[in-house]
């Protein structure tokens, strides 16, 4: 019920602006049809409040509804059924009539769709037969200079100003839809791209890579004992202790780079065009760095990492077997002694050690 409110008090904000200036440029039109035929005080009364009252009623109506969003499906069908009234009662003089119905019609189509249209169309046959009761069926064929002065207004401004709404709100629709696709890609905890999203970059890369003949690495990122650092100083100090690792790679990576939480307290990243012993070298440094890393609530907390990096193997017929080498290069990396880089190359038989405790 409070989506439905929320969304319901949008639409309505949304509508007031355009039915205010709408039904005011309706007002003109109706007027300059309705003057030749020297209509009662209540009916000038009518329009006027038609005119300039209606809207701001409307939303008022809307705005304190227990549901705005059907309140406000009623004020557009009452919108309908108004100027099927005023088109009886202009006796169909053909272009206000015209430029009445093609109004609401097509502010009918911009809310709801065809459905709506359809649902507009029979409010203003039953605003059109209300009126036919009460004043006497007529035609009038001929548009006079006036009339088709008092009618441009609306045919131009109202269509510019429903344009800039419809624009304004697909706008707004977009950045969401975008601003969810990042967090769907998001590890919520280290900002990093997540599981998924990482693999599809990997793709991604590898692709590019047997595309353009080009190399990379990809590097596995392991935090050494954070069982156990969880089970001494808790959980909110591994949590910590992942912020500061997201953190040291957001600032020691390229632009070009992409780093990622594969899961738990491994990390991942894509090293594009980058040799092998490059990459060594900048995974050695970044793991020396965060290995002096000092931590003001737990001064005792010390913290290593042990990475595994492969480089990319044009023999290799889907990314899933580079991944695998730079998880059998962590693996060796985490059996062989921990808070070290070591490299695999040429499949899964050629290993460097950079680095020994």
């Amino acid at each position: 019920m409070r989506h439905t409110g929320g969304k319901g008090l949008s639409l309505a904000r949304r509508l007031y602006t355009s039915r205010t200036l709408g039904f005011a440029l309706g007002l003109l039109c109706v007027g300059g049809a309705m003057y030749p035929l020297n209509p009662s005080r209540w009916v000038w009364g009518l329009m006027l409040f038609n005119g300039i009252l209606w809207p701001h009623l409307g939303y008022q109506w809307a705005r304190r509804s227990k549901v705005p969003y059907h309140a406000e499906h009623r004020n557009i069908l009452i919108d309908s059924f108004l100027g099927g009234f005023w088109v009886a009662a202009m006796h169909f003089n053909p272009l206000p009539s015209a430029t009445t119905l093609s109004m609401m019609s097509m502010n009918n189509v911009a809310i709801g769709g065809m459905r709506f249209l359809l649902a507009g169309c029979v409010a203003q046959v039953l605003g059109i037969a209300t009126a036919l009761l009460i004043f006497s069926p007529a035609f009038i064929p001929e548009t006079s200079p006036v009339q088709l002065y008092t009618c441009l207004p609306l045919l131009v401004l109202y269509p510019l100003v429903l344009g800039w709404i419809c624009y304004r709100q697909a706008h707004t629709l977009g950045r969401h839809k975008r601003e969810l696709l990042a967090l769907s890609r998001t590890d919520s905890l280290t900002g990093l791209l997540n599981h998924g999203a990482w693999k599809d970059q990997l793709e991604v890369e590898f692709q590019r890579c047997q595309r353009q003949q080009q190399g990379g690495a990809i590097a596995l990122i392991d935090i050494d004992h954070f069982k156990t650092i969880n089970d001494t100083y808790g959980h909110v100090a591994g949590d910590l202790v992942l912020r500061q690792l997201s953190k040291i790679l957001k600032q020691n990576l390229r632009a070009s780079d992409q780093a990622g939480r594969y899961g738990g307290d491994e990390f991942c990243v894509i090293l594009p065009d980058v040799p092998l012993a490059n990459a060594a070298q900048a995974m050695d440094a970044l793991r020396d760095r965060f290995a002096c890393l000092g931590y003001e609530q737990t001064p005792a907390l010390k913290v290593s990492l042990s990475i595994g990096l492969a480089a990319f193997n044009p023999a290799h017929s889907d990314a899933t077997l580079w991944l695998n080498d730079a998880d059998q290069a962590l693996y060796e990396a985490k059996t062989t002694g921990r808070n070290r880089v070591i490299c695999r190359t040429d499949g899964a038989l050629h290993r460097v050690l950079l680095n020994r405790v």
